[in-house]
């Protein structure tokens, strides 16, 4: 029996030419580092042709999930956070107790009307 000689045997389906060389021209990028307040840092790459006001300066860490700045000293403050506010509290801000009176007293109006109890 005779061994023939299966070129496709322990490549992958869809395999291109074997070697790095043939896998295209790698666009010339920059590395921009950010660090977080733990002083994690993480390198993100940008085209090298892109302007410096698109490349961000703050981005989310990876590590911890803190906001990670470009100045490694000083690294960007946890953002605080407002706590939960009920519909209550948002029709608070923008009425007056006498405000809020009248339209209590205009909407009982309007029940009684419809009721008929008026």
């Amino acid at each position: 029996m005779a061994t023939g000689g299966n070129a496709i045997r322990g490549t992958r389906v869809g395999a291109g030419p074997m070697g790095e060389q043939d896998h295209g021209h790698h666009a010339d990028r920059v590395a921009i580092s950010y660090w977080d307040a733990l002083g994690n840092e993480t390198v993100r790459y940008f085209a090298a042709g892109i302007p410096e006001e698109e490349i961000p300066e703050v981005i989310d860490s990876p590590h911890s999930g803190l906001p990670a700045g470009r100045d490694k000293e000083n690294p960007p403050a946890l953002a605080k956070t407002e706590p939960y506010k009920t519909h209550l509290a948002y029709v608070k801000e923008r009425r007056t107790e006498e405000e809020a009176d009248a339209l209590l007293d205009d909407a009982l109006q309007q029940l009684r009307e419809r009721r008929g109890q008026a």
